[in-house]
């Protein structure tokens, strides 16, 4: 059975940071394409970041420069290192296992985990 499940969003001020933990099992993550995808109340959904099997990295513009996103295969975990947060991060972060940077489908998804970033 599959499971990605995210930790690590909270509440927390303009400019600070925060890292986004998912997990993963039942599938083999080392050579999976993965995304981390958020969706905020009346948006639509945006992927804000990619990384590729062979470990190319993509971003949102959005995100560029702010955000990074990095797996360890050992531990079958993905991470989101967010730096610089903005009230406009806040959203609802999926980590979700998919086929690529333009792949609007995905393969796996998460339960997600709340960023709110608010003075």
């Amino acid at each position: 059975e599959v499971h990605l499940v995210e930790s690590g969003g909270g509440l927390v001020q303009p400019g600070v940071s925060l890292r986004l933990s998912c997990a993963a099992s039942g599938f083999d993550f080392a050579v999976s394409d993965m995304s981390w995808v958020r969706q905020a109340p009346g948006k639509e959904r945006e992927k804000v970041a990619h990384i590729s099997s062979g470990g190319a990295t993509y971003y949102a513009d959005s995100v560029k420069g702010r955000f990074t996103i990095s797996q360890d295969n050992a531990k079958n975990t993905l991470f989101l290192q967010m730096n610089s947060l903005k009230p406009e991060d806040t959203a609802m972060y999926y980590c979700a296992a998919d086929r690529g940077w333009l792949c609007r489908a995905f393969v796996y998804w998460g339960q997600g985990t709340q960023v709110t970033v608010s003075s």
